[in-house]
């Protein structure tokens, strides 16, 4: 399903105009070269562009060109028109220097297959940039080279950087866009898929036609914690793996056409934070099948957060909108076509989770689905996350942060729980039972509990547990656990404004064991809130308070709950978490409630 949904986007893309050509590849350039006619160089220029991201300040970003197709072999293996600067010069650079060779000649070897190909790759071209190109290669000695002014002002940014040439003074005339240059590397194209026809034919598995097998397939990039030079999705190394004689990817029978096709979509996807978000070590990309970009700004704006500037949903506003209707199933198709004007939501979407491992990628969920479906399923997520007025989505990279203690920088979730996370807010299925005890502990640990927490656990309580946790504080809500909590907050309420600012407040003592026992911490807490009571200065005060304890104690049982089980517990936390809210809202805002 995934080869084929990607291989059926890349026809998009293609008749977009977003994709490579075939035998090309983007690659990410910082430096110009500028040779003069005898092949020396004359300086080097930067290329990079200043991008300020996300308000920071601005960043130098290479600048993407389209140049032969790069070599993805491991070892050495030099491109025609190289970018990389080992093959280039020639040079090694450690610790301020250059140096021309190493413990096992690396930077040697690379340089001499570079001539070598590149030699051979221009013969017989004759073109002034060509020409300069052709003397710099013959006369480049990297031994001699060591302390070349050009090079040693790059500095530290010389290894990790892209090269292009050009002409002294003809800047936009760039080697590898000479049409010369361009026309034989295409013939070299059509050899290359010639001498492939003969060399495994077979039915190919997703396009079902006859046609050469890819023996190896194309590296993916962009995958968080994923190694630069990138990672195959299909890949068999071991001898083991081989079926009926195929070797590597002979096995998977996928075709050098659907492989180009399904590689270069997935880049596209990857590049940018269009199409994809990143969620520890799970990379999360999604796309729609249609030319129109607004069903992925939408998903954006949805999942994360945004008001895309672009042409997204306001977010907030659609929910708005679904919590003036008494459920999110309020919402009907028409209605979304009219907020979202062109998208269809029969479209077909799809979300697919990512993570690198050490030989290849992992695929950790596929979800496909309608784009209004998924559009809506996510919105019912956001409606059951909301615990208080005003609205405040709930974007996944909150979620990951409330799974996680707060004094950790390294602590990462199970991809398992992420996958099964994400199954449920697309689907609208059930969510994972270690959502709760994972919440519920991080609360109980760190005595602490925020609208995204409190939001997580009302709204598995209305999954999984079918409750009706409200918005806000329910006064009608006779749940003993839910009574509990709003009684702690009350509790705790009462000995702040008695005694201010204290080093060991009753939620630092008592938080976690009223939560699981009350009936062990209650007693204790209700003795401590009669001297509490005495010491409050304002009659007003007082009353106020004897009169709310009386009124929730009252809709307690007989006594209280001897143990809280996890699901109350979390009712205990939403109790106690919209009761303190309440205390902070308007006068006018709680009439009104």
């Amino acid at each position: 399903m995934l080869i084929k949904g990607l291989c059926d986007y890349y026809d998009i893309l293609k008749e977009r105009g977003d994709v490579v050509p075939e035998g090309y590849s983007l690659v990410p350039i910082k430096y110009k070269i500028s040779l003069t006619e005898e092949g020396n160089i004359d300086e080097i220029v930067s290329c990079q562009e200043e991008v300020e991201i996300g308000g920071k300040k601005p960043k130098l970003i290479p600048k993407d060109m389209l140049m032969p197709k790069r070599t993805e072999k491991t070892g050495i293996d030099a491109n025609v028109i190289e970018h990389r600067p080992l093959y280039i010069f020639g040079l090694n650079f450690t610790d301020g220097e250059f140096t021309p060779d190493d413990r096992t000649n690396k930077a040697r070897n690379s340089h001499e297959d570079f001539v070598e190909k590149n030699l051979n790759f221009i013969e017989g071209l004759d073109f002034p940039v060509i020409n300069a190109y052709r003397k710099f290669i013959q006369k480049w000695a990297p031994e001699q080279e060591t302390g070349n002014q050009y090079l040693l002002d790059l500095g530290k940014n010389y290894s990790n950087s892209g090269y292009v040439f050009f002409l002294s003074g003809e800047p936009e005339k760039l080697l590898h866009e000479e049409p010369q240059i361009k026309a034989r590397w295409n013939g070299e194209i059509a050899k290359r898929n010639e001498a492939e026809e003969g060399a495994y034919m077979a039915q190919c598995a997703i396009s079902g036609e006859t046609a050469p097998i890819a023996r190896i397939h194309g590296k993916i990039k962009g995958i968080s914690g994923g190694l630069s030079t990138g990672g195959v999705l299909i890949g068999f190394n071991n001898a083991s793996e081989n079926s009926y004689g195929n070797e590597q990817s002979f096995n998977s029978n996928v075709s050098e056409k659907v492989m180009i096709k399904y590689t270069e979509a997935l880049n596209y996807l990857l590049k940018g934070g269009k199409h994809k978000i990143s969620l520890d070590d799970v990379t999360v990309v999604f796309w729609a099948m249609s030319k129109n970009e607004g069903y992925e700004d939408n998903i954006m704006s949805m999942l994360m957060g945004n008001q895309n500037e672009d042409g997204g949903v306001d977010a907030e506003e659609m929910i708005r909108d679904i919590l003036k209707r008494s459920t999110a199933l309020a919402i009907t198709e028409k209605e979304l076509n009219k907020k979202f004007d062109d998208l269809d939501p029969d479209t077909d979407f799809y979300i697919v989770g990512l993570k690198p491992n050490s030989s290849r990628i992992s695929i950790k969920f596929i979800l496909r689905k309608r784009y209004g479906d998924i559009l809506l399923n996510i919105a019912r997520f956001q409606v059951d996350a909301q615990v208080t007025k005003p609205l405040k989505l709930l974007p996944l990279y909150r979620i990951r942060k409330e799974l996680v203690s707060p004094n950790s920088s390294s602590e990462k979730i199970n991809p398992a729980l992420l996958s099964k996370l994400f199954e449920a807010i697309m689907y609208d299925i059930r969510f994972p039972v270690s959502l709760l005890e994972i919440i519920v502990r991080r609360v109980k640990t760190d005595k602490y509990v925020n609208e995204a927490r409190a939001g997580l656990i009302k709204a598995y309580l209305n999954r999984n547990e079918k409750e009706e946790m409200k918005l806000a504080l329910d006064y009608e809500n006779k749940d003993q656990a839910y009574l509990c909590g709003r009684l702690f907050a009350t509790l705790e309420r009462l000995q702040k404004n008695a005694l201010g600012d204290i080093n060991a407040t009753i939620k630092d003592k008592y938080f976690s064991s009223a939560a699981a026992k009350p009936a062990t911490v209650f007693p204790t807490l209700l003795t401590l809130a009669q001297a509490h009571l005495k010491k409050l200065s304002s009659e007003g005060n007082k009353v106020f308070y004897n009169k709310l304890i009386g009124q929730i104690i009252d809709n307690l049982e007989d006594e209280f709950p001897s143990i809280l089980p996890l699901a109350d517990q979390g009712k205990f936390i939403i109790g106690y978490y919209q009761q303190n809210q309440e205390f902070f809202r308007k006068k006018e805002d709680r009439e009104e409630q």
